[in-house]
């Protein structure tokens, strides 16, 4: 119960951080907001090390490295991907991808998917389908960039979380400081040599900020819920999070989801629970 409770814990947090860090990005250029989210990220981390503690042994560097490079492209396209929209059609999709690749890791490792999982991977998949296709002219249809923006950011999160959860049990906070700080320097020296290519804009400091403290807290109980449950079940369990995306951007953004979208998210939400409960 522990894991299931940091898991959906986790999935909230990495859904209004999503929502923020997209908003951001709609604002300047996915570099500027990135500069600012990552050592906020990091800032939060350090500032946790005295309670939770934190060990760098080799291999908590090694998979807290992995991680850092796996998170900094996460950050980098998954807000570019919101930033494009539609959220409420690329979050989705982006969740069910970074899903998959920690579910086959888990299975390799000796997990095992029950009947509800097995049925669960092929209606994930469907779900990725309808939530797609919209509803002809009357929505709006991601671009292939998007599309392909938003399978780089799942892919790119999957990594993120098994290199997380590779890291050794009593490594503490260390694997997510490690990892963070390397994002932060990968994240700005990118920007640095891209400078003139960013463009005038400031960078919505309070929501690239907010994004960064949420994505914390959520990479944080993730770890949590990883050390103390199966990988597959925490990771689908995880990617509920478009679900706090989808109804922030219908609240605040009035981004319409149309009856084909809804047959979608409610298919993905099935699928999840589904390999949840395998």
């Amino acid at each position: 119960m522990t894991a299931l409770l940091l898991a959906l814990g986790s999935s909230l947090a990495y859904g209004c951080a999503d929502f923020l860090g997209g908003l951001g990005a709609r604002k300047a250029h996915v570099l500027r907001t990135v500069m600012i989210a990552a050592p906020a990220s990091l800032t939060v981390e350090l500032l946790l090390w005295p309670f939770l503690g934190a060990s760098f042994a080799p291999a908590t560097l090694a998979w807290g490295a992995a991680s850092g490079v796996a998170s900094a492209a996460a950050f980098a396209l998954l807000y570019r991907t919101l930033a494009i929209g539609p959220m409420n059609v690329l979050s989705p999709i982006t969740a069910l991808v970074s899903a998959m690749l920690p579910v086959g890791v888990g299975l390799v490792q000796g997990e095992r998917l029950g009947l509800a999982g097995l049925i669960g991977l092929p209606l994930a998949l469907g779900a990725v389908v309808l939530v797609s296709a919209g509803n002809g002219a009357r929505t709006t249809r991601p671009s292939r960039t998007a599309l392909l923006s938003a399978f780089g950011a799942g892919s790119a999160i999957a990594l993120q979380l098994v290199f997380l959860h590779e890291a050794p049990s009593g490594s503490g906070v260390g694997p997510l400081i490690v990892g963070r700080a390397l994002s932060s320097a990968v994240t700005l020296a990118a920007a640095a040599l891209t400078f003139r290519r960013l463009g005038p804009e400031k960078p919505a400091y309070a929501l690239s900020a907010g994004a960064g403290v949420l994505d914390s807290v959520a990479n944080l109980m993730f770890l949590l819920a990883g050390r103390s449950g199966d990988l597959a079940v925490v990771a689908v369990i995880t990617a509920l999070y478009p679900a706090g995306t989808v109804l922030l951007a219908r609240s605040l953004l009035a981004e319409r989801i149309h009856r084909g979208q809804l047959i979608g998210l409610g298919a993905a939400a099935v699928a999840v629970s589904l390999l949840a409960l395998s």
